[in-house]
């Protein structure tokens, strides 16, 4: 009896194992799907990426919005780490400075996924959703730097909208400018609005 009961432990052991890695796969293909420009990846196109069936995608996701779901956790974590660091500066203004190099990075790493999320806002609530908490949270952290007088102003509102993922990205994608070029213009355009 025992033989027969670890034999079907190791059967079902074997099967959760198989659907760790095949729900691993999707999550991956979604990735590498979205990081190759593919903004709007259909489940057919990550089954076959992940090469697993059509069937295994919905089994483990039963919908693209819980796809979403699962793929924003890693880069959420990735800005969690940037955004934890320590600023250096002892003043606000050098810490809004640091503040352009940190989104700077920051936006380059999540580019691809922002833009995708974009692509597909109209068709989901979860991006629809994330996408509104992601620009709140960009806001209260600048509201955390600059000085409580500046809250609500013109200059604030200026700052908020420089240091948002639309201003980066049209910089990179549609003025054509490197890195390194948007992040001095930005940082530029930053220091001519707090004078």
């Amino acid at each position: 009896m025992t033989d027969q009961a670890s034999f079907s432990d190791e059967i079902v052991d074997g099967r959760r194992q198989r659907g760790q890695n095949n729900r691993a796969r999707i999550v991956a293909a979604v990735l590498d799907l979205t990081k190759a420009g593919v903004h709007s990846p259909s489940a057919e196109q990550v089954a076959t990426r992940a090469d697993v069936s059509l069937r295994t995608v919905f089994r483990h996701f039963e919908d693209m919005d819980s796809l979403y779901r699962e793929i924003s956790q890693p880069m959420e974590a990735e800005l969690r780490q940037i955004a934890g660091r320590p600023f250096q500066s002892p003043e606000w203004q050098g810490r809004l400075i640091e503040l352009v190099a940190r989104r700077c990075e920051a936006f380059e790493r999540i580019a691809p996924f922002r833009r995708a999320a974009e692509a597909q806002r109209h068709r989901s609530v979860f991006l629809a959703e994330a996408g509104q908490q992601f620009a709140a949270i960009l806001r209260s952290i600048l509201a955390e730097i600059v000085p409580k007088h500046l809250a609500g102003t013109d200059t604030f509102e200026a700052l908020d909208l420089l240091l948002s993922f639309p201003a980066w990205d049209r910089l990179r994608r549609e003025q054509g400018l490197s890195p390194e070029r948007t992040h001095a213009v930005l940082e530029a355009a930053v220091i001519k609005v707090i004078g």
